[in-house]
């Protein structure tokens, strides 16, 4: 592995819509906020291009999520979501998720999920970029 492993960081204000009546974030809303990193991740570090995704019908797909919720953010909170390149193999490869919040001396929220390209509309996994694995590999 030649190259660090790309990250990306999204910045979210937490909003209504993102509690619930108790004012604090609900789960779904952290995936949609892990879900837009790592798509910022997908385009900006990894060089994929949506509208060529939308071309070849070639995805990456989601295939694991595994998050765990520490300590709670409410409604009002300045979030910091990093979401990094954790490893990849030949056919998948893994991310992993922080969600910080301003003023809370601790990380909120972590995740790691997996994923695959994906051939549309067979859902045929296909093996990952050559260029990653050679800089990129871990196994």
């Amino acid at each position: 592995m030649s190259d660090s492993l790309p990250s990306y960081t999204l910045h979210e204000d937490v909003m209504f819509y993102d509690t619930d009546l108790g004012g604090v974030v609900h789960n779904l809303a952290y995936l949609r906020m892990i879900e837009a990193c790592r798509t910022k991740l997908a385009t900006e570090g990894l060089g994929m291009d949506l509208k060529t995704m939308a071309e070849t019908n070639l995805y990456p797909v989601v295939l694991s999520s595994a998050v765990e919720y520490k300590f709670p953010a409410t409604l009002g909170h300045k979030l910091k979501v990093i979401v990094s390149l954790d490893s990849v193999e030949r056919v998948k490869f893994w991310v992993k998720a922080e969600i910080y919040a301003e003023g809370v001396d601790r990380v909120l929220v972590t995740a790691r999920q997996s994923l695959a390209m994906v051939q549309m509309p067979n859902a045929k996994p296909q093996r990952l970029p050559k260029e990653w694995r050679e800089r990129w590999a871990t196994s």
